[in-house]
């Protein structure tokens, strides 16, 4: 009679450890978490329906941000924190976006549809990240980009890295062309993920990464100027002179 008892004990115990297990899975799955790592990266994920995040260019006197730092005192003393930053896109030498920029609703800047010309940008297909109104990240090449009345920001870049689950065409698989370099893309659950190398990569490698973890669609933002300002994982990066900056605020 012990043994039989001590049999089902067990038994009770193991089909109640698996049902915590399933339930613990359900609860990930449903809250959309998580966790990206990956030793040659810092990376961020955000979740739209939780997390607030904005694309700032110029203050209310008509003056480029540039750096994190000073992005980051603007919002201190407004009482809002900044969790997380990232430049936002390649910008011109005058410090304005190149390609498409939209803020608040407002296109800032017009999109470039050049098909021809020099410099990652125009690396075919470039595309576009943006976030709409009813909160959804999206990522689209160029060419499909369509401006709507309910997109909140965009900002126009490239090239592509993965497109509908493809490496861009255009990289080599152990390419020399190396710089530290930082994009955005979106994971299966519609989360946004955000990363910058740690150290020098090649556009493969790093678009690589991206497929890896299940992105559909990424784009590059921007090389060796790339900054990130992340506290929660020891990372803070609060030089530089850019043109858009992403930022995850706590308001």
């Amino acid at each position: 009679m012990k043994k039989k008892l001590d049999y089902c004990n067990r038994k009770l115990y193991h089909n109640f450890f698996l049902i915590l297990m399933v339930l613990a899975l359900c609860v990930s799955c449903t809250s959309g978490a998580q966790t990206i790592d990956d030793p040659r990266f810092i990376s961020h994920v955000v979740d739209l329906k939780t997390q607030t995040l904005k694309l700032y260019w110029k203050d209310s006197t008509n003056t480029n941000y540039g750096s994190i730092e000073k992005l980051k005192k603007h919002l201190k003393t407004n009482s809002k924190t900044l969790r997380f930053a990232m430049n936002g896109g390649m910008y011109l030498k005058d410090s304005s976006p190149q390609g498409l920029y939209i803020e608040k609703g407002i296109v800032k800047t017009a999109i470039d549809t050049t098909k021809e010309a020099y410099g990652n940008f125009y690396l075919q297909p470039n595309g576009i990240f943006c976030i709409t109104k009813d909160n959804k990240g999206v990522v689209v090449e160029t060419s499909a980009f369509k401006s709507t009345s309910n997109i909140r920001y965009a900002t126009q870049s490239g090239p592509m890295l993965v497109i509908n689950g493809a490496l861009h065409s255009k990289f080599v698989k152990g390419s020399n062309n190396l710089h530290i370099r930082n994009g955005v893309g979106i994971l299966p659950n519609g989360n946004l993920l955000f990363a910058m190398s740690k150290d020098l990569i090649n556009l493969y490698d790093f678009a690589d990464f991206f497929k890896s973890v299940g992105c559909k669609n990424a784009l590059y933002l921007d090389g060796f100027v790339s900054r990130t300002y992340l506290p929660e994982k020891n990372w803070e990066q609060l030089d530089g002179n850019f043109g858009v900056i992403i930022a995850e605020i706590k308001e």
